[in-house]
């Protein structure tokens, strides 16, 4: 069900030859792109027009407007399970708990006297928020979106969701986004909300359409042409990440409970038959005791299709290392969003690793708790990008700009070295920018 890459033995290769070894889904945003770039520049031509034609096109839905009645959302909030509202207003709840804290506080260092420059952090003033509709439903991720940038701040938030066709059309045959996502948006206190998705609704936040606004920022996961859509449209809208399928590590030794690890590796495999599936041990005994209880649990699942193949497909492998040592330098090579440690001292091993989106330490911190109760964010980079770049968070969501205030005698003590260096690049009338604002001439070595 799932393969194997025994790199017990040897020395592990280095840099790049270590990760070309580590199973991955193919997903090439770059080949996308020409698929992409007519939708968008349709969008940006005909607006509303165009989100409809696709509407009907790639989501088998007639609409006649995009932006969902704020009624809509009323109607989904009453409607909802109480279960399922309960659950989210938790989530709601401990997201904020989190996201509360990583806000930051402008800071003014005094360089020298009468010199100081104040780092000031700036909410962006309008995003888009990205919530998928595919394969499966995700008010979850309307959380993860909407609570850091809500407490970062920002005052301009509108969410889009592909619409869904029957049983969830409203009356009259207008296709709407799910309505637990609508629901979800009502409890944020979110009241613009589209029925838009892939590429087309990326497009409709870059460029504005008659019944949206552009906006500064879009955040969110979707699929490939969402994430192609973002590298075209990157400049005029600002990204959180390209995101890519799903992805699951388990750093595990001989001290793992393998009917955990089986369980952890299905709960990402059911997201996609793209998803991946990774689990690093120096047990063999381990591995074959996850193999098994794949093979038994895979067969009561729902979804017993998409997970096979995921479990199966080339993304996904047991990697067997010779130590934990070992072990941390290839989950490293490899990057993962998610990243459980199921090892004797978790806590201390997780403490050493540097590339993950998320870290999940020991038996009671499975990812399910992250994608939704654990107050962390659920919003992660795919691909191996979480060698440089981080999780969606407050941060995401604020830009610092630096205030430079100095007064005449502070400038004018450092103005010859402004001169000197402005010189030295060939620069001359920078420093003659400073030369206007003075009786200057040039200091006489001693």
């Amino acid at each position: 069900m799932i393969s194997r890459i025994d790199l017990r033995g040897d020395a592990l290769p280095e840099g790049g030859a270590l990760r070309d070894l580590l199973p991955r889904a193919e997903f090439d945003v770059e080949a996308a792109l020409e698929k992409v770039r007519p939708i968008c520049e349709d969008v940006r031509h005909r607006g509303t027009a165009a989100l409809i034609d696709y509407a009907r096109r790639f989501d088998g839905v007639e609409i006649t407007r995009v932006r969902v009645p704020a009624e809509a959302l009323r109607e989904a909030l009453d409607g909802l399970d109480p279960a399922v509202r309960a659950a989210l207003e938790e989530s709601i709840r401990r997201a904020r708990i989190v996201h509360r804290e990583q806000r930051r506080t402008d800071v003014t260092t005094k360089v020298v006297p009468g010199g100081t420059v104040t780092e000031r952090w700036v909410p962006v003033e309008r995003v888009g928020l990205y919530v998928p509709g595919g394969l499966a439903v995700y008010p979850s991720s309307v959380v993860m979106n909407v609570v850091p940038a809500q407490e970062a701040g920002v005052t301009g938030i509108a969410v889009t969701s592909p619409p869904q066709k029957a049983p969830f059309n409203s009356e009259g045959g207008g296709g709407r986004p799910h309505p637990t996502i609508l629901a979800a948006c009502a409890l944020l206190g979110v009241d613009e909300v589209y029925a838009a998705g892939g590429a087309q609704a990326i497009a409709m936040f870059a460029y504005g359409t008659e019944e949206c606004l552009p906006v500064n920022l879009v955040t969110g996961p979707g699929n490939i042409y969402v994430a192609s859509a973002k590298r075209l449209l990157k400049g005029r809208i600002g990204i959180d990440a390209e995101a890519g399928p799903t992805e699951i590590a388990v750093l595990a030794d001989a001290t793992a409970d393998p009917e955990h690890v089986a369980a952890d590796l299905i709960s990402q495999a059911e997201h996609d038959t793209l998803a991946a599936a990774v689990l690093v041990t120096d047990s063999a005994e381990l591995a074959d005791a996850v193999d098994a209880a794949l093979k038994r649990q895979v067969a009561a699942t729902k979804h017993i299709e998409r997970i096979t193949e995921a479990l199966g497909g080339r993304q996904s492998a047991t990697v067997l290392v010779d130590g934990i040592d070992e072990g941390l330098t290839v989950v490293d090579a490899y990057g993962a969003e998610h990243l459980e440690i199921q090892t004797a001292d978790a806590s201390a091993v997780a403490a050493r690793v540097r590339n993950a989106g998320a870290i999940f330490v020991g038996p009671y911190a499975p990812v399910s708790l992250g994608d939704y109760c654990a107050g962390s964010n659920h919003v992660l980079p795919t691909g191996g990008c979480a060698c440089h770049s981080s999780g969606l968070s407050v941060q995401s969501f604020l830009r610092g700009i630096h205030v430079v205030d100095y007064s005449r005698d502070a400038l004018a003590e450092v103005t010859h070295h402004v001169v000197t260096l402005a010189e030295a690049e060939d620069l001359p009338a920078h420093g003659a920018a400073l030369k206007a604002r003075f009786d200057w001439k040039v200091p006489q070595s001693k």
